[in-house]
């Protein structure tokens, strides 16, 4: 197995985990916040995505799928189209109000973008380094594994909402 495989793999995981969540559960359902303060799954996939989105596009040096692909238009939040939920306060996460559909077919454009450019990365590629703010500057393989540390966690608190649904 190589770099690339593993990364295929990992985002893989990440975009079944996506799936599962929304599965079946409606507009009301996926903007449920457990209190006012939360974060509802809808806000969760929205956010994982878009920060997926950002982060590639800039490793990869291409327009974000969000602009590129008119997700920012479909989505028509009241955001600047830069936002990526990073900073939310409770206020602005309950304006993040998506059906399944919208948030699979946004994911599924962003999985796809990703595993074409991750696909075709080897150990010289992911040594470059792509942020020189932080001691020490971080790595291409660096910023992958947070971008997947990130997703796997918000995947897994909409799972923890999802459950809490289930039983009410």
């Amino acid at each position: 197995m190589t770099s690339a495989d593993l990364l295929v793999d990992a985002f893989g995981r990440i975009r079944e985990e996506v799936a599962a969540v929304v599965d079946s559960l409606t507009p009301e359902q996926l903007a449920h916040r457990v209190q006012d303060s939360a974060n509802s799954i809808a806000w969760l996939v929205w956010h994982l995505t878009r920060i997926q989105d950002d982060h590639l596009a800039d490793a990869a040096d291409r327009e974000q799928v969000w602009t590129a692909e008119g997700w920012a238009q479909r989505f028509a939040l009241p955001f600047a189209v830069s936002a990526t939920g990073y900073g939310h306060r409770p206020a602005q996460v309950a304006k993040v109000a998506a059906g399944a559909d919208l948030l699979l077919g946004y994911h599924e454009a962003v999985h796809a973008r990703t595993v074409d450019y991750v696909r075709r990365l080897n150990g010289p590629s992911l040594a470059r380094i792509v942020d020189e703010s932080w001691d020490p500057p971080v790595t291409l393989g660096v910023r992958l594994v947070s971008v997947i540390a990130d997703d796997l966690q918000h995947v897994g608190q909409a799972a923890f909402v999802r459950g809490l649904l289930a039983g009410s």
